[in-house]
């Protein structure tokens, strides 16, 4: 099978990789770029663990091909902080706690980051069906909720 070069920029730096074409996007970021905060659950869009910023839209990157990817702008968690400062939503999953094993938080943190983005306002109802797109078996989801509402009041004091 012959490989295919991929042009990607991710997390501001550019990046050229041969792959071949059913390999997906999680692949590439995991095994050839070594960004292993982007999880590798179940393989098939079911728990949203492996969410990134695509275009700054999030998506299951188990589920894009890494071709259909060509040319694109992707955020993983290794690219929310700004160096060693948290973004808001980062800082506010510490302070609430809504972190447990860490293996749903990448995924969480990116589609808050990006519901924030989008609303920087956003209702109970919207920060529900933002966090819904991924499964946690250790916090309920309470405090999830709780720290992107409070991103939510700490980005809009944010200058």
């Amino acid at each position: 099978m012959e490989k295919r070069l991929v042009k990607l920029t991710v997390n501001g730096v550019a990046h050229e990789r041969a792959v071949a074409p059913a390999a997906t996007l999680l692949e590439v970021l995991r095994e050839e770029l070594f960004l292993t905060g982007t999880k590798r659950g179940c393989d098939v869009g079911d728990c949203g663990c492996c969410t990134v910023l695509l275009d700054g839209a999030p998506v299951l990157s188990c589920l894009v091909l890494a071709l259909e990817a060509d040319g694109a702008e992707i955020r993983t968690i290794e690219g929310v902080a700004n160096g060693n400062q948290l973004h808001p939503v980062q800082q506010a999953f510490v302070d609430h706690g809504a972190i447990q094993c860490g293996f749903c938080t990448p995924s969480m943190v990116l589609n808050a980051v990006h519901l924030l983005d989008t609303n920087p306002s956003p209702d109970a109802a919207a920060v529900k069906t933002c966090v819904s797109g991924t499964i946690c078996r250790c916090t309920g989801y309470t405090k999830i909720e709780q720290a992107v509402h409070a991103a939510a009041r700490a980005c809009t004091k944010t200058p």
